[in-house]
């Protein structure tokens, strides 16, 4: 197992409330259940990326609380690299307030970053052979804008593929010739690109205002929209019962970086993507719940 998948991004303890629909203002509701979870879109793709069947590593900061060390030892029960992992004594390790509906799994998310927000550019200057040494580098928007743009910047400049999850939603102008897939979801999509009638026509326009050819747009329980700047193919998810899509979209990039650091081009990655995020959805939790690559291969087979 030689491929590498380097995960910079945030870390979020995740306090899920499971409801029968959000709460309308100044309404206080009854939940049905609830639990803690490691979660944060980093966190949740360096998990994945590593059960996908590769090298898994992780960049980011933790508070030194016992939050702090329960991310520690989710790694070490992982098998993910978290040697360049800083720890603050001064800052928190970040939270996610999260409530999911019982109805249909949707959720609704608010952040506080905290310690997140010590991963600036001299934070990566002091671990950027982790990133030289990988296949590809995974980023999201969660983190400061200057230590992910220079951790792209550092990946581009020694040939490691970068693959981006515009979320939350920022400018990617400081990204603009620095990533080489783009993986947001239709609302991203529409949100960074203004356009809202066709994600053929979203795909195109962000591959021109990233200067990428390979454009990943997830359509939730339909699938995706994949081109490489040639062709454009929509791959359809099969159908499930879904129980909690939160970190659904982290599943499904992480296993698409892991099935391209193995040499996979951009349609089967993704296709493979998507059935380990659909297969996600029908388990309670975020990176806990992401597959092995045995089980989506056998999800595929059995869905086809």
């Amino acid at each position: 197992m030689s491929a590498l998948v380097t995960t910079f991004g945030s870390f979020m303890m995740d306090l899920v409330a499971y409801t029968p629909r959000r709460p309308k203002s100044g309404e206080t509701l009854r939940g049905t259940s609830f639990s803690i979870a490691l979660g944060g879109k980093g966190f949740n793709q360096a998990i994945a990326a590593g059960r996908a069947g590769v090298k898994s590593a992780m960049l980011g900061n933790l508070g030194t609380d016992s939050f702090g060390d329960d991310f520690m030892a989710g790694f070490k029960a992982e098998g993910v690299q978290a040697s360049d992992i800083e720890r603050s004594k001064d800052l928190g390790t970040g939270v996610g307030h999260i409530s999911v509906q019982t109805t249909d799994g949707d959720n609704s998310i608010i952040i506080i970053p905290q310690s997140n927000d010590l991963g600036d550019a001299a934070y990566i200057e002091r671990h950027k052979q982790t990133i030289i040494d990988s296949d590809i580098l995974l980023l999201q928007l969660e983190l400061p804008i200057e230590g992910t743009v220079r951790a792209a910047q550092i990946a581009k400049e020694n040939g490691v593929k970068v693959v981006l999850t515009p979320a939350p939603v920022a400018s990617l102008d400081p990204y603009v010739g620095l990533v080489d897939v783009v993986v947001p979801n239709e609302g991203e999509a529409a949100e960074l690109t203004g356009i809202t009638s066709s994600v053929q026509e979203q795909a195109k326009a962000l591959a021109k205002m990233m200067g990428c050819k390979d454009i990943v747009i997830t359509l939730g329980p339909k699938g995706a929209y994949v081109t490489d700047g040639s062709r454009g193919e929509f791959i359809s998810a099969p159908k499930v019962e879904a129980i909690d899509t939160v970190g659904a979209g982290d599943t499904m990039c992480a296993n698409l970086a892991a099935r391209l650091a193995l040499g996979d081009d951009i349609f089967t990655a993704a296709k493979f993507g998507i059935y380990a995020a659909t297969l996600k959805v029908t388990r309670k939790g975020a990176a806990m719940a992401s597959p092995k690559p045995e089980e989506v291969l056998a999800f595929i087979n059995s869905s086809n």
